[in-house]
């Protein structure tokens, strides 16, 4: 299963959805898209907004700047993320800390 804990400061996303196998696993691609999607969008804007980190089980974000434009942006992902969770509850799991 896919988590992704999302705090204020900061996202972990860890895990394999295991709705297929590795390379053909349609929710683990949709969750990828969406985050790589959300993290480029905002670092195109300011590349001093987050920092990420992948490593080979998680990938986590630092949110660093406060503003209209990164907030949105990350907002956004986290609404596409739990929208993935609606339809795939067996495979994505977001927890939301507010």
């Amino acid at each position: 299963m896919i988590r992704a804990e999302i705090k204020k400061k900061h996202i972990k996303i860890s895990g394999h959805a295991m709705f297929d196998e590795y390379g053909k696993d349609i929710v683990c691609a949709a969750a990828s898209a969406i985050v790589t999607t959300s993290i480029n969008g905002i670092l195109r804007i300011d590349e001093k907004a987050i920092n990420y980190k992948v490593s080979k089980d998680e990938l986590s974000i630092d949110i660093l700047k406060d503003d209209h434009v990164t907030n949105m942006l990350i907002l956004n992902m986290v609404s596409l993320l739990k929208d993935l969770e609606k339809q795939y509850s067996k495979n994505i799991k977001v927890n939301e800390e507010v």
